[in-house]
């Protein structure tokens, strides 16, 4: 299934599309697409209302596409989990994930415009696979109990401000987190329409120029890893998102370093997972 959020910030209807990408709300059903619906059995119970013919039809033509999940717990980021990407950024490999924290309230709808933080030079793109908790997991004994915790996945724009980031602070936040930094979306896509997480092409351009082109199979560290290993160290609740890593094209590594100006358009995919496009423009 494709779950999705529907109308103005603060005011988005929660949705499904059927298999034939018809929408159908789910007012009356559930108040929203959160942590709550999610731990508790939203999914399966809206899979039935939907197959029962139970849903009514939502006019979407012409109304904006918020987050998919509303107001996430936390957004744990994984740095340089493509070795491209780590080749082209200057860094090593690394031997254990580069696991840092997102402000939620970067998470903005897959259209939304990005603001161009004030004093920014340097504000960067990045293509990547979300996984969203459905169930809490802490402390899970392996990789092979990951997939049971998992309501669905994403696509994320991990954006960054690399001066922000990389030489303003030794930690990453002040270029990870600010606003609209996360737009997240159109869809939650449940992990049985998805399929192997490991077999998903990601692609981004700039005004039309690919900049991106990767796939999930050459993460360092795969998503039922990552799960587990969050869980040795923070407890995952159901409507947290993970951001799994970027592969190679970002404006740090490109000849010239052609970072984000207001006006450039942005357009992301995944398979199975839809399309995203924003806007840049000057906060």
């Amino acid at each position: 299934m494709r779950l999705l959020r529907v109308g103005e910030p603060g005011a988005e209807v929660p949705a499904v599309l059927d298999e034939d990408g018809a929408p159908f709300a789910l007012t009356g059903f559930t108040a929203d697409i959160d942590g709550p619906f999610l731990a508790s059995g939203g999914v399966d119970r809206v899979r039935q209302a939907l197959a029962e013919g139970a849903l009514p039809r939502l006019d979407t033509a012409g109304r904006r596409i918020g987050a998919p999940v509303a107001r996430p717990g936390k957004v744990v980021c994984v740095g340089l989990n493509y070795r491209d990407h780590a080749e082209e950024t200057g860094a090593a490999a690394p031997e254990r994930p580069v696991v840092f924290m997102k402000d939620p309230s970067t998470v903005v709808g897959p259209y939304d415009a990005i603001r161009i933080p004030r004093g920014s030079a340097k504000t960067d793109w990045e293509v990547e696979l979300a996984v969203v908790i459905g169930t809490e997991a802490r402390y899970l004994p392996g990789p092979a109990e990951a997939a049971g915790h998992i309501a669905g996945y994403a696509i994320s724009n991990d954006v960054s401000e690399r001066e922000f980031q990389l030489e303003y602070s030794a930690q990453w936040d002040l270029g990870k987190s600010c606003e609209t930094f996360n737009p997240l979306g159109p869809w939650l896509v449940t992990p049985d329409e998805v399929g192997d997480p490991q077999a998903l092409g990601l692609r981004l351009s700039v005004n039309g120029r690919g900049r991106q082109n990767g796939d999930t199979k050459n993460m360092i560290f795969g998503v039922a890893h990552l799960v587990w290993y969050l869980s040795q160290y923070m407890v995952l609740r159901p409507g947290d998102v993970i951001n799994t890593g970027t592969p190679a094209g970002v404006a740090l590594g490109l000849p010239g370093t052609p970072y984000l100006r207001a006006g450039d358009v942005v357009e992301l995919s995944i398979d199975r997972l839809g399309t995203q496009r924003q806007t840049l423009i000057n906060a």
